[in-house]
């Protein structure tokens, strides 16, 4: 039986100011019934591309045909109407309504308004594909799993027979991932045809049917899943041979730089981030921090770095507490930090200014006299281009103008060039092509032999099994243990990520608190109960007295 097809792109070309080719003559088919997933390094176009299918740009050059027939998508509403629904990486959702009241929202019913009908509609449709959602449910209540599924239902809803998802996995657990995948399976059983834009290629092998290929803006190819393996497959993202193996570095342990002693942070609604936790930032060592999206990380790192207060609770560096001290002083105390936040446009770059600018950012005030150095400025901007690849047509464009990805890499390269011994980075390769992202586990890896203690926050726990020394896990602000990566599972990681396995209760310390089997050395354990003890003891001789 021939395969029928749901849409079909010809020749399609879109440009941008700036002589930016981001789409140029790419032809794609997708079939009813089947998982494309759509592969390509940053800058590659393939969130363009998307975006003209789903009505947010229009293309300058070329054909889109649905179902047989010439199509005219000039907005989102025009994709609703062909059957065409996105779901996007960060959702579009009002935090204070229900999940039923975010689906309907923008859609005219017939008749009265009824919260009970759509209600029941949200159940059938969840019930049929085998989603888990609660219709009355406040999004500021939800999960980031339940919030996607909320964003699932909404094009289901609004009659979608075509789904593109934009990095779907990108912040669940393995657990949710399966579920996920087990719900995409069904509808396309149902005859639904989906794509999804990914850069996990475990992911591309597991659940789609076939893979398309852009470089560069130009279509590559496409082949079977079936029939190609990951290798090859990033050969032809990146047009060369590229070895997939992240190594991790072996090195002399230094001492802690940094000891994070109880600490308690708060969110910015009052309520609780991180929950009494401690652990250590050691020297040659890269700590991974898993979590499910919302439970602390991003409150964590952020004081640690000094940008959020610390309700209580210490950050030692050799016997003496740096909370509260202006940076100076911290950097005078033998403590030089960089910080990669998640918010690489709103916190850690200015999105007007260009690359040169935002690399003076760093170290204007260093300079003798009332003036920047400019020059020396665009020519370290200039070699950092080289040096991580970044597309962009000059090094005075501004960073708003350049692809997620190569916006990530102005930011790595700019904080990694400030030559820190202690990193605190939050997804540094976030949005980033295969290619890309091992460039940056490169540069981690690199520090780390310099001695420099790395806090790496990450999604990707493959990633963080192959790259970390050890990892934290946090789930709803408490720490779930520290592990050692090359004596756990994803499985086991995503237990303790849902709270299922608390490994701090199996191996708490009776004196100190917090789990014995966490980053430091019988020695070091040793040292700190004598000093426990000795606190006691004090304690017990005051008290007598």
């Amino acid at each position: 039986m021939e395969k029928q097809i749901a849409i079909e792109l010809k020749n399609i070309c879109k440009y941008f100011p700036g002589k930016v080719v981001a789409n140029k003559n790419v032809n794609l088919t997708l079939y009813k019934g089947e998982i494309l997933s759509l592969l390509g390094e940053n800058g590659s176009g393939k969130t363009t591309l998307m975006n003209m299918i789903s009505g947010i740009y229009f293309p300058d050059e070329g054909q889109i045909f649905i179902n047989g027939e010439e199509a005219v998508i000039r907005s989102p509403k025009d994709a609703y109407n062909y059957k065409i629904g996105m779901i996007h990486q960060h959702f579009k959702l009002v935090d204070v309504f229900s999940a039923a009241e975010n689906i309907v929202l923008g859609v005219k019913e017939a008749g009265r308004f009824s919260k009970k009908k759509i209600a029941m509609r949200v159940r059938e449709i969840a019930e049929r594909y085998g989603f888990d959602i609660d219709p009355k449910k406040r999004i500021h209540e939800m999960s980031v799993s339940e919030k996607q599924t909320v964003e699932i239902i909404k094009v289901l809803y609004r009659g979608a027979d075509i789904l593109i998802l934009d990095e779907p996995t990108a912040v669940l657990t393995p657990q949710e991932i399966e579920k996920l995948f087990a719900v995409l399976r069904k509808m396309r059983e149902d005859g639904k045809s989906i794509i999804i834009i990914t850069h996990k290629l475990n992911e591309v092998m597991e659940i789609s049917d076939r893979v398309s290929i852009l470089r560069k803006g130009e279509y590559i190819g496409t082949v079977e899943t079936s029939k190609t393996n990951p290798k090859q497959l990033t050969e032809m993202m990146v047009g060369k041979k590229t070895d997939l193996k992240i190594e991790r570095v072996k090195t002399d342990f230094e001492k802690p730089l940094l000891e994070i002693r109880d600490i308690v942070i708060d969110k910015d609604d009052g309520s609780r981030a991180i929950d009494d936790v401690s652990f250590y930032i050691r020297g040659g060592e890269i700590l991974g921090v898993a979590g499910v999206a919302g439970c602390g990380q991003k409150e964590l790192c952020e004081a640690i770095a000094g940008l959020r207060p610390i309700k209580s609770g210490l950050v030692m560096h050799k016997g003496e507490n740096i909370i509260g001290l202006p940076p100076k002083k911290i950097i005078e105390k033998g403590v030089s930090m960089s910080f990669i936040p998640e918010d690489r446009l709103g916190m850690g770059l200015a999105p007007s200014f260009s690359i040169t600018d935002n690399m003076i950012i760093k170290n204007y005030g260093e300079g003798k006299g009332p003036f920047v150095n400019r020059k020396a400025a665009r020519a370290h901007a200039k070699a950092l281009i080289e040096k991580l690849e970044i597309v962009t047509p000059s090094t005075e464009t501004p960073v708003r103008r350049l692809s997620g990805g190569n916006v990530q890499k102005v930011l790595v390269g700019r904080e990694i060039e400030a030559g820190p011994n202690v990193i605190i980075t939050a997804y540094p390769v976030r949005g980033l092509d295969i290619n890309s992202s091992y460039l940056i586990y490169d540069i981690l890896n690199d520090q780390k032999k310099k001695g420099t203690g790395i806090l790496f926050i990450g999604e990707d726990l493959d990633v963080m099994l192959a790259l970390c020394d050890k990892i934290m896990v946090i789930c709803h602000g408490k720490n779930m243990g520290v592990v050692h990566a090359e004596k756990t599972t994803k499985e086991e990681l995503g237990l303790m990520m849902t709270g299922a396995l608390d490994l701090t209760e199996e191996k708490k310390d009776k004196n100190f608190g917090i789990a014995k089997d966490s980053n430091l050395t019988e020695e070091e354990w040793q040292e700190m109960e004598e000093e426990t003890n000795n606190e006691n003891h004090g304690k017990e001789s005051k008290g007598n007295e």
